[in-house]
């Protein structure tokens, strides 16, 4: 089987130290906004990493002191790509841009999240849906769609489930307020707080490299039963993504970001 490393991809950069997968976010000059080549280059590479059974951990970092600023908006309102976006929200089961971030719960091995920088939108959501966060205390977190008249859709409902408290989750999702890393672990969006995120996550993935990796796999799956969720959910996600976008208080909602004065319509949906 070709390893990892031995692939080449336009948005990543992945290597190997000792028995741990090192994958970072490679699109500094985009501040390494998602876009839908790394999504599938993403999903491509937690696909393999339980086939290649002498990766013992994965981190995931962004180039450049930044995780992910989100989707790419450019990759996003290209027309090209805007019939394939519908299609992933209008089918039933789980769409690409959900499985992006809820994949590596089904990783066979931890996964440790380097934050720094920004973390938004679709990057929280990524975040979120590994298994430890490791933040620099001013990392800026968000979690942004309601600033656009939309709600995060790509497996928040599943990914947030028992990491952050449900108030605190409606709050941020709500409000689309931005925080930073000291709160983000006050709240429990972060697992901790380092002047050092990429050592100190390279240092837990060592120890926990140390222990037996089937107890290690067992212990991710069993954690990970508790709180899992059925397909409707993610469902919902997707369904309500739909109506925003056909509503009329979205388009006052792109209008509102540049002019602070716009007023939205009454509510439109019950």
């Amino acid at each position: 089987m070709e390893s990892l490393t031995s692939q080449s991809y336009q948005t990543l950069a992945v290597e190997m130290s000792g028995h741990i997968l090192h994958l970072t976010l490679q699109r500094p000059e985009k501040k390494n906004a998602m876009s839908f080549v790394m999504v599938d280059e993403l999903i491509s590479i937690a696909k393999q990493v339980g086939k290649q059974r002498d990766i013992r951990a994965v981190i995931i970092k962004g180039a450049e002191q930044t995780f992910c600023t989100g989707l790419d908006l450019g990759d996003l309102n290209n027309p090209k790509n805007q019939l394939y976006a519908a299609w992933e929200l209008a089918k039933p089961w789980q769409s690409h841009f959900q499985k992006v971030c809820l994949i590596w719960r089904d990783v066979p091995v931890p996964v440790i999240c380097v934050l720094q920088g920004h973390c938004l939108g679709a990057g929280l959501q990524l975040a979120l849906g590994t298994d430890i966060r490791i933040s620099t205390a001013d990392c800026k977190f968000a979690v942004m769609e309601a600033k656009w008249g939309l709600v995060a859709d790509m497996g928040l409902t599943q990914a947030a489930l028992g990491v952050v408290n449900a108030d605190v989750l409606k709050e941020l999702a709500m409000s689309a307020r931005m925080i930073e890393g000291q709160e983000a672990h006050q709240l429990g969006l972060v697992t901790h707080v380092s002047d050092e995120p990429l050592a100190y996550a390279t240092q837990l993935a060592e120890e926990l490299s140390s222990r037996s990796p089937d107890a290690v796999l067992a212990s991710k799956r069993m954690i990970n039963q508790m709180y899992a969720q059925s397909a409707l959910t993610l469902y919902q996600e997707k369904f309500w993504q739909l109506k925003l976008m056909l509503g009329y208080n979205r388009k006052l909602a792109l209008k509102k970001a540049r002019d602070a004065a716009t007023k939205f319509r009454k509510r439109q949906f019950n």
